[in-house]
């Protein structure tokens, strides 16, 4: 492995776990298409989507985990919520990381492009305010359709080697009606849970790179506390409106490619 290659990996690391903080996300939807796409581009080695899912579950469980414990004494993250939804998504993670290595590359990469599809979908929905509720004591929700939501998205997820939280926070704003800043923490303590499962059924699936996921890792205990913390700053239709463009730009991407790949 280069120094150039090196750099190149820390790079995307530190981005995404920006990102990742500060919206609420694992970082996996940024991070994704940029180790797929941008070290080739660059001339370096190309990573295959399993690789490239195998370094997410790695990167996503350290990044959610620094975010998380940035965050732990502002009193946004949602207890009872973390219980059932996370409880249900590290299941549904840990059997889809590991049965995504029955698939083929392609079709790693549909179901990524579903959850993104579906995830931008949900972002430009239109949504009664809530974000007035701030305190997590003031917060109810559907429990039942909690637990079901979770666990679908933890096993599509899980296979791409992302927690899901770049759907998990849209379902959580509009279908179980969370405010955004209550949101935002809780899907990082429920990512987090959900990264447990991801990193297992990867490692079971032998779909990780060792040196790649410590670069990797290091930029994500560096840059997503700092996401956290650039986001206590910013107002809630910002981070709204920056956690939809980039599932909406990424989306684009994968689905233009998935394209051209059936087209050849």
């Amino acid at each position: 492995m280069t120094i150039d290659l090196v750099i190149t990996l820390f790079v995307i690391g530190f981005v995404g776990s920006f990102i990742s903080g500060l919206v609420g996300i694992g970082g996996s939807i940024i991070k994704y298409p940029m180790l797929l796409y941008i070290p080739p581009a660059l001339g370096f080695v190309a990573y295959t989507a399993h690789e490239v899912s195998g370094i997410s579950a790695v990167q996503v469980f350290f990044a959610t985990l620094a975010a998380v414990w940035t965050l732990r004494k502002d009193k946004l993250i949602h207890y009872q919520l973390v219980v059932y939804m996370g409880s249900a998504i590290i299941v549904g993670s840990l059997l889809g990381g590991y049965g995504g290595k029955f698939l083929s590359a392609n079709a790693v990469n549909i179901v990524y492009a579903i959850l993104a599809t579906i995830a931008v979908i949900l972002m430009f929905l239109p949504k009664k305010r809530v974000d007035e509720r701030e305190q997590t004591t003031e917060v109810i929700f559907h429990k039942p359709t909690a637990v079901l939501s979770a666990l679908m998205v933890g096993g599509a997820s899980g296979i791409v080697g992302a927690a899901g939280a770049f759907i998990l926070v849209p379902i959580m704003l509009i279908i179980l009606k969370i405010p955004t800043r209550v949101a935002i923490a809780s899907s990082l303590a429920i990512t987090f849970l959900s990264s447990i499962g991801s990193t297992i059924g990867k490692w079971m699936a032998g779909d990780i790179l060792l040196w790649p996921s410590v670069i990797m890792v290091i930029a994500s205990i560096m840059a997503a506390p700092l996401g956290t913390k650039v986001s206590k700053r910013l107002g809630t239709r910002i981070l709204q409106s920056i956690l939809a463009l980039l599932i909406l730009a990424t989306t684009i991407k994968i689905w233009a490619d998935i394209l051209l790949f059936i087209r050849v």
